[in-house]
């Protein structure tokens, strides 16, 4: 069992109070932990604060050196990484392996995004009230950053908040999700090996309260925070004078049309989007949109590819589908599962369970007030349903309070830009499922989803402000 201090402004310490891990599978102990309280966040913002100017004023090829230190020491312990990740999230060994992969990229693009300080000169003269002078633009840091983050991906969702805030040079304060603690002290441990000023971060596991609490409190410039909704947008509240990123989830949705091609290799795609880490990601398929023309096929399809998932221990390197992360959400997704077949829908595949592991369910048409379909399962379900065309199967996408991604099997270029255009979404996946992503692109939602944008360079734009200099001949 591994055991972590708290990291305290760039130093290890213990606390009055600790924490036992249990493997989400079979409640072994698999970490214990140091927990701090309020006392341990104010002592970290204070730090943060007075760590903000010498953030800014660090050169940036030196936020990139420790950023590509970071990322060597990473490499060093991707087994390690994977490990913690599956023990304490339940997620398969091979998807744990693939987050920390993943955790390199992030890391990578960051260094590469601090080694470019951006300065845009804008030529004033072609108005009279500029005539003989020069507008510089350059990006300065906001300041601190709380950072709070969710069990699902407790090491790349971690990294995604970190590693942008070296580059733009902000301290930052990190509560991680309290299932899931280890990784992101092994990524504290990384950057600190690598070189981070002291003070520039803190990674306190405590409680939502504590960091709710930290939220509204003015040494704070910006906040980004990966959740639920009914949090995030809490948060959003008590956060309003300060900047505010936060990525909700959803119900995504994919869209399969006549010409999409193998229907077979297709379901696959779908089938282990839908419950690979037992649904349990934000765009992980839930909703299944067929052509009534090829309805039956890709349904037959679906089925098979469903049931042929490996489910169990998620040590098995086999296991797609491994345990829900605690026995409440497991118990949530059978009742949803039960609610959709009593209002009608049917049951295809799936849907039985053993102790955290639920086997991946597959309805189709569910009535669309259930909670299956209009809120976010976060489960091993997903819900299929045939359309008529295509301008009614972008009304069934939208036709949610969420919109994060949603993917477009097509090999219609005209009909993928209509996507492009008319689908309320952050990002829209074309001939492949919602649950694709890679790190450097832009991540976010709207509506319910959230506000603001992820990925390296994007997190930079918000963790920064311009600050203009005008140059008189």
């Amino acid at each position: 069992m591994r055991t972590h201090e708290l990291y305290l402004a760039g130093e290890w310490r213990d606390a009055a109070e600790t924490t036992v891990v249990r493997s989400p599978y079979d409640g072994r102990p698999v970490a214990e932990v140091a927990r701090g309280g309020w006392a341990e966040l104010d002592e970290a913002a204070d730090a943060a604060a007075r760590a903000a100017g010498a953030m800014a004023a660090m050169p940036a090829f030196e936020r990139a050196r420790v950023l590509s230190r970071a990322t060597h020491l990473i490499k060093e312990h991707l087994a390690e990484l994977a490990a913690a990740i599956s023990e304490e999230a339940g997620k398969p060994i091979a998807l744990a392996r693939a987050e920390a992969e993943r955790c390199l990229d992030t890391f990578i693009e960051a260094t590469r995004i601090a080694r470019r300080p951006e300065v845009e000169a804008l030529d004033l003269g072609g108005y009279a009230s500029g005539a003989g002078r020069l507008a510089l633009i350059r990006r300065a840091p906001v300041g601190p950053v709380l950072a709070i983050t969710p069990f699902n991906f407790p090491l790349n969702l971690v990294a995604h908040k970190l590693a942008p805030a070296v580059a733009a040079g902000c301290p930052v304060v990190l509560k991680p999700a309290s299932q899931t603690p280890g990784p992101a002290l092994l990524l504290a441990a990384a950057l600190d090996q690598a070189g981070l000023p002291k003070g520039a971060l803190s990674v306190i596991p405590s409680s939502g309260a504590d960091a709710e609490r930290l939220a509204a409190d003015e040494r704070i410039a910006k906040l980004t925070f990966t959740g639920s909704m009914a949090v995030g947008w809490r948060l959003k509240e008590l956060g309003w004078r300060r900047r505010v990123t936060l990525e909700l989830g959803g119900n995504a949705a994919v869209i399969v049309e006549p010409d999409a091609g193998d229907l077979d290799a297709i379901a696959r795609r779908i089938a282990g989007a839908a419950y690979g880490y037992a649904g349990q990601s934000c765009i992980a398929v839930q909703r299944v949109l067929a052509h009534e023309g090829i309805y039956a096929g890709l349904r037959r399809a679906l089925e098979e590819a469903t049931r042929l998932l490996v489910t169990g221990d998620p040590a098995d390197e086999t296991v797609v589908c491994g345990p829900l992360i605690d026995a409440a959400n497991a118990d949530r997704v059978e009742q949803w599962i039960a609610d959709g077949v009593a209002a009608g829908g049917r049951l295809l595949a799936g849907g039985q369970r053993e102790g955290s592991v639920i086997r991946p369910a597959l309805i189709e048409e569910v009535p669309h007030r259930c909670a299956i379909v209009s809120d976010e399962v976060f489960g091993p379900a997903a819900v299929l349903d045939p359309y008529e065309d295509f301008a009614q199967a972008l009304n069934l996408v939208n036709d949610s309070r969420y919109g994060l991604q949603a993917g477009v099997f097509t090999r219609d270029t005209s009909k993928i830009q209509e996507a492009w255009l008319k689908l309320e979404v952050g990002g829209i996946i074309h001939n492949d499922v919602p649950t694709w992503r890679s790190d450097p692109m832009p991540y976010g939602g709207v509506k319910g989803s959230g506000v603001g944008r992820e990925g390296p360079e994007w997190a930079y734009r918000e963790m920064t402000e311009e600050r203009t200099l005008v140059i008189r001949r």
